[in-house]
């Protein structure tokens, strides 16, 4: 089947980035959120962001009206029911999603693929809530989307290679880079990157030093363009803590405890960047 009309699920951070990708590489584009402000506020940053690749020479003004008129905005999902592939990019909690899949499996056409921007839950676990899990892969992009080249393929248990080969196109024609990668808490990025994470906030809790030192060893030492702690307030406080659960309960390790002062941050409200207070202020 030829992917044309694509539907996305969360005009967040990541859904927005998604949507942005896919309008600029020619795809109508169905951007389904909750409340129309979501939708506003995800619409916003796509047009902002555009504005910032017309004034870098990437594109004119006239591609970026046309990408800008590709995404349409709607609340409710039974509006979905035309599209040729969805994707969800909703929080990254399980029960969200699964809520998500069961319904998306009623309203879109048998034969539509169904992916997941999840970046640490089990694509086999959300393939089994669906009469189609040879349909559900994790196509897992990386933030900011429109700038980062790399997309995880995640092949869930039951996934098919025809989906698999359809989602590697797909992501070869919004250029970016698929690395095929099978089901597994975290998968690759994440099982990697979180732990990692995890021990800075560890090392500031401890009194091992601050913050801004923990950064600096990583951006002076390891050539890390930007330091763990300043990442992880980028990514968000609250994500980082919903992924580093699911590598303690899928892996059953206590080397992937969640830092208690991560925990404490995150009941404080202190999300990071998104919040204006993480570990650094905004």
């Amino acid at each position: 089947m030829q992917i044309q009309r694509v539907g996305i699920i969360g005009a967040g951070t990541m859904g927005n980035g998604i949507a942005h990708v896919f309008a600029r590489h020619g795809f109508p584009v169905l951007l389904c959120d909750v409340e129309q402000r979501f939708l506003d506020r995800g619409l916003a940053t796509v047009a902002k962001n555009l504005d910032r690749e017309v004034a870098k020479n990437k594109i004119t003004a006239e591609e970026k009206s046309a990408a800008l008129a590709r995404i349409e905005p709607v609340v409710g999902r039974a509006k979905l029911s035309d599209c040729d592939f969805v994707i969800e990019a909703a929080t990254e909690k399980f029960e969200i999603k699964a809520e998500i899949f069961r319904d998306l499996d009623r309203i879109v056409r048998p034969d539509v693929i169904l992916a997941s921007n999840t970046s640490s839950i089990s694509i086999t676990k959300l393939a089994a809530l669906t009469k189609r899990p040879d349909k559900v892969i994790g196509m897992h992009f990386f933030n900011p989307v429109p700038v980062m080249k790399l997309v995880e393929v995640i092949r869930g248990l039951p996934t098919s290679q025809e989906t698999f080969q359809s989602v590697r196109d797909l992501a070869t024609k919004l250029e970016k880079t698929p690395v095929e990668v099978n089901d597994a808490p975290g998968f690759v990025s994440n099982r990697v990157l979180m732990p990692l994470l995890n021990e800075a906030m560890f090392a500031v809790m401890e009194g091992v030093a601050t913050a801004e030192a923990v950064d600096e060893v990583f951006k002076l030492g390891m050539a890390h363009p930007m330091g763990p702690l300043a990442l992880a307030d980028f990514i968000g406080l609250d994500v980082c803590l919903d992924i580093m659960r699911v590598l303690q309960d899928g892996l059953g390790d206590p080397k992937y405890r969640p830092c208690p002062l991560l925990i404490k941050m995150v009941d404080a409200g202190w999300l990071g960047k998104k919040s204006g207070r993480g570990f650094y202020a905004y």
